[in-house]
């Protein structure tokens, strides 16, 4: 009981101080809204504006992609090359790639359709 009574004395005289540690408590970490709540969403805040600056980007550069193929049939047949690895008549075609890139390609293209095997406007056609 003595020491309920020197407890309650030293609160009793630094009253003022106790109010502040517990609201200090109460506003940095037991709240919902403490500080340490809102500085872990202002920073998940800054990588959401990192990720939507990075997919503008990527949107940006597709776009310009989509209007080179749309106006340029150079553009059309670079893609059809390099993507699809189309090739010409007259023309051997040599990819050189390593293995998992190798083992990618193909599970991909067994999963996709493969490409029209007719030659489109620029005389393309499929390498086999």
């Amino acid at each position: 009981m003595g020491r309920l009574f020197t407890l309650w004395g030293y609160i009793r005289r630094y009253k003022y101080m106790v109010a502040l540690v517990i609201f200090l408590l109460i506003l940095g970490v037991l709240d919902e809204n403490s500080l340490w709540v809102r500085y872990q969403r202002q920073v998940e805040i800054g990588n959401l504006h990192q990720e939507i600056d990075k997919y503008q980007a990527q949107f940006d550069a597709e776009t310009a992609q989509l209007q080179a193929l749309e106006t340029d049939p150079v553009a059309v047949e670079r893609l059809a090359r390099e993507k699809y690895l189309m090739k010409r008549d007259n023309e051997d075609v040599f990819v050189f790639m390593d293995a998992n890139e190798y083992q990618i390609r193909t599970t991909a293209q067994k999963a996709d359709s493969l490409p029209v095997t007719k030659p489109d406007s620029t005389g393309l056609r499929p390498q086999v």
